[in-house]
């Protein structure tokens, strides 16, 4: 079968021809049908070899929606021929975190050797997929799996840092979005959805401001020094309640401190590789802080149940395997609207 792996430090993603993976007992193989491209694959791909840690050859792609095509021993609850998507943060199933559908903060994981697919297992930028678990799989029904893909993480991760946010998202409440790329879009439209926050978003691409705009911010800002002023001048100069970085480097995080209200929140979701100092004379009284990750199966239920009600949808940009590659240079040179989505 035709895979996007990464398979030499330094080199990039590469279109290979590998052996179709056969399921194991308790296992699912997907024919996929969509697999979406991150940010966070070139993250994994620039580590230096000291800092890798995700095994070679790795077979890309932890975003993954795909037709359920064969079963291995033991397997229940899923039907052949039924198009699922795959929750992405695998944990060990038992824990307590684990045991409340939060495996994105599993805390055995590591231990055991348990990788999301993609992060360390072989991921959905290929032909057919190996899901290690029933439980790991929602059903999209007649979601389009192409307009659905990108929902398990650039839905499901911004929907979980709001949620846990959303105490701070009352009305007259302000939200500030910074990086209105493949994850921050979908996030604007979250916060349309489930709380009556003003939006501002912040961006250093017009084109991205405009995409913004379409989807539902109520003010859209160039991401530069002054940026904090309008912030402040559009909030009466309270700041924001809750301001959600998806960019995560030092400037926005320097924005972000600077426009969060006294008892806000800041969600830093980018990982851009900035650093938030916090405390007396950094942040104001009683703002917190918080880096969350990915988010839980249920929130990926709603995501996909908001989906289906129409309340939110990703620009998607599509690919064929073929393209892959070229799909991953233009996300990395940062010429993708949206989302990037190989459709095998």
């Amino acid at each position: 079968m035709k895979a996007i792996q990464y398979r030499t430090i330094g080199r990039g993603p590469e279109l290979v021809d590998i052996e179709t993976p056969e399921p194991g007992p308790g296992q699912i193989r997907l024919k996929v049908t969509a697999a979406g491209l991150c940010h966070s694959d070139w993250f994994v791909m620039n580590l230096p070899t000291e800092q890798y840690v995700y095994g070679l050859p790795l077979t890309l792609g932890h975003e993954g929606v795909g037709v359920a095509e064969k079963l291995g021993d033991g397997v229940e609850g899923i039907e052949l021929g039924a198009s699922y998507a795959v929750y992405g943060p695998w944990g060990c199933g038992q824990c307590h975190a684990c045991a409340r559908g939060a495996e994105n903060y599993c805390t055995r994981a590591a231990e055991l050797g348990i990788q999301p697919p993609g992060l360390g297992s072989p991921g959905a930028m290929a032909e057919y997929l190996i899901v290690d678990d029933a439980r790991h799989l929602v059903p999209i029904g007649d979601l389009d799996p192409v307009e659905t893909v990108s929902l398990t993480d650039a839905g499901l991760t911004p929907y979980h840092a709001i949620m846990s946010a959303r105490e701070k998202l009352v009305a007259g409440s302000t939200a500030v979005v910074i990086g209105t790329g493949g994850l921050g879009h979908v996030g604007i439209q979250l916060l349309r959805a489930i709380s009556s926050a003003t939006v501002i978003a912040l961006d250093i691409a017009e084109e991205k401001l405009a995409l913004a705009r379409d989807v539902g911010a109520h003010h859209a800002l160039m991401s530069d020094e002054s940026a904090v002023d309008e912030i402040r001048r559009l909030t009466e100069g309270r700041g924001a309640e809750a301001v959600f970085d998806f960019t995560g480097v030092q400037p926005t995080l320097d924005i972000a401190r600077q426009v969060v209200a006294v008892d806000g929140d800041i969600q830093i979701v980018g990982i851009g590789g900035g650093l938030l100092p916090t405390g007396f004379f950094s942040t104001p009284f009683g703002a917190s802080v918080r880096a969350p990750y990915w988010g839980t199966r249920s929130e990926l239920m709603e995501v996909l149940a908001l989906a289906r009600g129409g309340s939110v949808g990703v620009h998607v940009e599509r690919y064929s395997m073929d393209q892959a590659v070229e799909a991953y240079t233009r996300l990395h040179d940062g010429r993708v609207q949206g989302r990037a989505v190989v459709v095998p």
